[in-house]
């Protein structure tokens, strides 16, 4: 089966590359060749940019595929590039959107694709909506053979998941407080790429997926404060914690205020039934516990990936600071 990812090098779509490519599949990558990743061996690389449509059309030649799946797309206007370069082209089509796009916050638990989509604190969440009606409208006007396919908050061991990335870790092991939104009690849930892509792989080519809408995420569940105090212990020390309110984080930065509460300040609990009823084998099998660790290994392998964000920490002091002073440690 011959497959094409646009991008096919990012967090979550390396490990997609690896399975299909262990699973047999004829990949084609179309990017630019900016990574640093490791790009699979066999994999087919087509030299272009999917922003350039003369660029890609040159890059596609008069390929088909059974497969296309954009990872990088965020805005309608990228569909639309899309839709121009692969009618006729393709058998299926996967949009990669989020699951930021259900309503946020959720008035129903867990969350189902039949969930509305809804989201008006995260213009990211709202673009990848405007994308998904786009492409709806095409499967039925059209008959463009649309999957779409929505991962939650999904890591790697490059990708600490939390706010400034290794910025906490080097605060936790410097002995400086770390800000957890809210009171650090709200239920999350990550996911290992990994364990995405067992899912994901599993619906490439699948004639069930064609014309239907999967969320892909790990069904272990975890507090947020779990998650900074999981994160020191890996770290070899303690995470002390405080807790500011999302509100109050927003006041100092918008866009760090719009994730949250378009985001992560709210619980979400995903029902992943459908996914498993269409791919039997999907389970997830790497809790955060295990994650962590490898995340951790990677950073501390190479001094060079320990980055601090400077004007972050700096402004993680402040917020504390003022915090404290209002209201006392």
């Amino acid at each position: 089966m011959k497959v094409l990812f646009i991008g096919g090098t990012g967090c979550i779509s390396s490990a997609c590359s690896e399975l299909a490519i262990e699973r047999g599949f004829d990949l084609y990558l179309l990017n630019r060749g900016e990574t640093d990743r490791k790009v699979p061996e066999s994999a087919k690389i087509l030299r272009g940019d999917i922003r350039d449509i003369n660029s890609a059309r040159i890059a596609l030649g008069d390929l088909k595929f059974d497969v296309v799946v954009d990872w990088i797309a965020f805005t309608p206007e990228h569909i639309e590039t899309d839709l121009e370069l692969f009618r006729g082209r393709a058998n299926q089509f996967i949009f990669i959107s989020s699951a930021s796009a259900y309503q946020t916050p959720p008035v129903n638990l867990p969350i189902t694709e039949s969930t509305l989509l809804s989201n008006p604190f995260w213009k990211y969440s709202r673009d990848k909506i405007a994308c998904e009606e786009r492409l709806i409208k095409a499967y039925r006007e059209e008959n463009f053979p649309i999957t779409i396919v929505r991962p939650s908050h999904t890591y790697d061991e490059t990708r600490l998941p939390l706010k400034g990335r290794y910025t906490v870790i080097d605060r936790m092991r410097k002995g400086k407080k770390v800000i957890v939104h809210g009171d650090g009690t709200s239920i999350w849930v990550l996911t290992h790429h990994t364990d995405f892509a067992k899912g994901f792989v599993g619906i490439l080519g699948n004639n069930q997926a064609i014309g239907e809408v999967f969320h892909i995420t790990s069904d272990f569940l975890i507090t947020w404060n779990e998650i900074y105090e999981i994160s020191a212990k890996a770290a070899g020390t303690n995470a002390n914690i405080v807790h500011i309110p999302s509100e109050i984080l927003a006041k100092y930065d918008k866009e760090w205020g719009a994730e949250l509460s378009g985001d992560k300040a709210h619980s979400m609990i995903f029902d992943n039934s459908k996914i498993k009823r269409v791919v039997p084998d999907f389970q997830c099998t790497i809790p955060f516990s295990r994650g962590i660790e490898e995340i951790i290994a990677w950073h501390d392998a190479d001094v060079s990936r320990q980055i601090v964000d400077e004007k972050l920490d700096q402004l993680m002091d402040k917020i504390i600071a003022d915090w404290e002073k209002t209201f006392g440690e």
